[in-house]
């Protein structure tokens, strides 16, 4: 059984930073991605990284900003916001699947956390 946990929420203003971090535990050899929701959306895809870690994929608003990595061990990513703004504020979780290639697609993850929550305001 895979188990996903957050962490680095945090509130901050616009233009500011945070690291987020996930650690797995489980199942290895998985592609891995950060997802968002904010409040009355729907989840969003923001980027995801491949076994290994050589693929990275990332969507429009997070290209530029964000940067998404592994841990040494492989078990673990983090996803570096940059520039924050308003918009970004959400509940943000990482999600796990079979496979070495991300997905941009929640319905292809079959694991994720609860979140750590993103708040950027001044």
């Amino acid at each position: 059984q895979v188990r996903l946990e957050e962490s680095g929420g945090g509130l901050v203003q616009p233009g500011q930073s945070l690291l987020l971090w996930c650690t797995r535990s489980g199942r290895s050899s998985d592609a891995m991605a950060w997802f968002r929701q904010a409040p009355g959306k729907e989840s969003e895809f923001v980027a995801g990284i491949a076994w290994g870690g050589r693929r990275k994929i990332y969507a429009d608003s997070a290209k530029g900003r964000f940067t998404v990595a592994r841990v040494t061990n492989m078990n673990s990513i983090n996803l570096q916001l940059n520039n924050l703004s308003p918009e970004d504020t959400a509940l943000y979780y990482c999600a796990s699947k079979p496979g070495k290639e991300p997905s941009t697609d929640l319905k292809d993850y079959d694991a994720r956390g609860q979140g750590t929550q993103v708040t950027v305001s001044s």
